[in-house]
C-alpha cells in the first residue's frame, strides 16, 4: 500500500500543472464553506455574550428585533426616543431594581456615543454575567464637575491612540459630517475599559447631562444662528435630560419579567415596548437563518463543481494514460490495483485542497478580524476549527475520495489489450 501511495504521489505530480487548478478549486471551495461556519458561529457567540444580566430593554414602540440591534449593537437607528418621566415612572414600579437610562445618535471619529448613567458601569453585564471593568483611570462622575468627562472602550482607544487626560470632541449623528461638529465642548478622557469583545469596546461613553451641554446653542440638527454658549457657562443650565433613546431594566426576580413588559406596554402616557434581549436574539436568528443557509449551500455548491472538476480532469487524462495504465497491468498489477491508483491520487489531491483551504481559512480570519471587530463589533475567533467545521472538513474529504472512485472504476474496466494496442 505504501508503494502504491508513493506511486500515485508522484503520478499526481507529472501532472502538477493541470491538478494544480483542481487543488485551488477545492481549497476556494474549502475557504468558503469554513469562513462562513466561523463567520456564523462567532457572530452567534459575540452577539449572545453582548449583553447579559439585563432583563428588559424599554424603548419607543418598534421592531424588537430594531430596539436590540441600535441599544446594544449601534447598528442602525431609533424611530424615537422615550420621556425621561417614562424612565421614572419605571423605576418606580415595585419589581424594577434598576434601571439605566442611554442615549444615542452623536458619534466620535466613526464610533458610536453613548450618553448614560454612572449606574451604567455598576449593573451592565456581558458574557457570563462578567461586569465591566476599567484598564485605566475611573467612571465619569456624571455630576457638574465631571460634565466633560468621558470613558472610552478598548477598541477606541486602541485604534485612536487616546491616553488619559487627552482630550476630544464630539460629531453630532452617526456620519462625522464636517461643520456638525461639537467643537466648542471637548471632553476629557477619564477612563479606558478593559477589552470585553462586545460593542462596548468601540463606544465612546459619556454622562447624560454631557449630551445635553454639546446641544445647548444646537435646534433641529444644527447650531443656531448667533447663538454660542461656551463650555464654562454650559454648567449654569438645567440638563437634567427630558429624553433618552432607551432605557436598560433589571428586575428583582425574573419571574416578573412578564408583569413588567405587559405594564410597560399599558402605559397611557406615551406608546412603549419592553424587550426580552433572549426573544429577540432568537427573533434575529429566524430573520438571518435563511440567509446563513442559503449561503452554506452555495458554498456547498461551489464544492460540488471543484469536485466535479477534479472527476472531469481525471477522467480526461484516462485516455492519455491508458499506456501507462497498461503497463503497470503488464508488470504485475491487477484491475484493484490500478483503480487503488486512480482513487489515491484522487484522494490526495482533495486532502492538499482541503489543507490549503485551512490555511486561507486562517489567513483570512486573521486578516479580516479587525476589520469585523471595528465595523460590527463581532470578534472572529482565530483558533481551533469547532465541530461544524470539523464535519464540513471532513465532508469535503470524503466527497473527494468518492468522486475519485467514478475514473478509478473507468480505469478497472479497461483491458490490457486496450491500452497496449495504438489506436488508429
Amino acid at each position: 500500500m505504501r508503494s502504491l501511495l508513493s506511486l500515485a504521489m508522484r503520478s499526481a505530480w507529472n501532472r502538477r500543472g493541470t491538478l494544480s487548478l483542481v487543488v485551488a478549486s477545492i481549497a476556494l471551495a474549502t475557504l468558503l464553506l469554513l469562513s462562513l461556519e466561523r463567520m456564523r458561529t462567532d457572530m452567534r457567540e459575540s452577539f449572545s455574550q453582548a449583553v447579559s444580566g439585563t432583563d428588559l430593554i424599554v424603548g419607543a414602540r418598534t421592531g424588537p428585533v430594531q430596539l436590540m440591534l441600535y441599544t446594544v449593537f449601534r447598528i442602525g437607528g431609533a424611530t424615537s426616543n422615550i420621556s425621561m418621566s417614562s424612565v421614572q415612572a419605571l423605576q418606580g414600579h415595585r419589581a424594577v431594581a434598576w434601571v439605566v437610562p442611554v442615549s444615542l445618535g452623536d458619534s466620535h471619529r466613526g464610533f458610536p456615543v453613548l450618553g448614560t448613567t454612572p449606574a451604567y458601569f455598576q449593573h451592565f453585564r456581558y458574557g457570563d454575567r462578567q461586569p465591566l471593568a476599567l484598564a485605566q483611570g475611573q467612571p465619569f462622575r456624571g455630576d457638574l464637575d465631571g460634565l466633560f468627562e468621558t470613558v472610552l472602550g478598548a477598541e477606541v482607544a486602541q485604534r485612536l491612540g487616546y491616553r488619559l487626560g487627552q482630550r476630544i470632541t464630539l460629531s453630532h449623528g452617526a456620519g462625522g459630517t464636517p461643520g456638525l461638529e461639537h467643537g466648542d465642548k471637548p471632553f476629557t478622557v477619564a477612563g479606558i475599559l478593559a477589552r470585553t469583545g462586545t460593542p462596548v469596546d468601540r463606544t465612546v461613553h459619556v454622562s447624560l447631562q454631557g449630551i445635553q451641554a454639546i446641544h445647548l446653542d444646537w435646534a433641529a440638527g444644527s447650531p443656531m444662528p448667533g447663538l454660542v454658549i461656551p463650555a464654562e457657562q454650559a454648567r449654569k443650565f438645567d440638563l437634567e435630560p427630558k429624553e433618552v433613546t432607551a432605557a436598560l431594566v433589571g428586575l428583582k426576580n425574573r419571574a416578573a419579567v412578564f408583569a413588567v413588559q405587559r405594564h410597560v406596554a399599558a402605559l397611557a402616557d406615551e406608546p412603549l415596548i419592553a424587550v426580552l434581549p433572549g426573544v429577540a436574539l432568537d427573533e434575529l436568528w429566524g430573520v438571518i437563518g435563511v440567509g446563513e443557509r442559503a449561503l452554506l449551500a452555495m458554498s456547498g455548491l461551489v464544492a460540488v463543481v471543484s469536485l466535479a472538476g477534479l472527476v472531469a480532469v481525471v477522467l480526461a487524462g484516462l485516455s492519455e494514460r491508458r499506456r501507462e495504465l497498461a503497463v503497470l497491468r503488464a508488470v504485475g498489477a491487477g484491475p484493484r490495483h490500478v483503480m487503488l491508483l486512480l482513487a489515491a491520487e484522487g484522494a490526495l489531491v482533495t486532502l492538499a485542497g482541503a489543507v490549503l483551504g485551512c490555511v486561507l481559512t486562517f489567513a483570512f480570519i486573521a486578516a479580516a478580524g479587525p476589520l469585523m471587530q471595528t465595523r460590527f463589533g463581532v470578534t472572529l475567533q482565530l483558533s481551533a476549527p469547532t465541530q461544524s467545521q470539523w464535519i464540513l472538513l471532513s465532508a469535503v474529504v470524503v466527497a473527494g475520495m468518492l468522486a475519485s472512485l467514478v475514473p478509478a472504476l473507468r480505469a478497472y474496466r479497461l483491458s490490457l489489450a486496450d491500452g497496449l494496442s495504438p489506436r488508429a
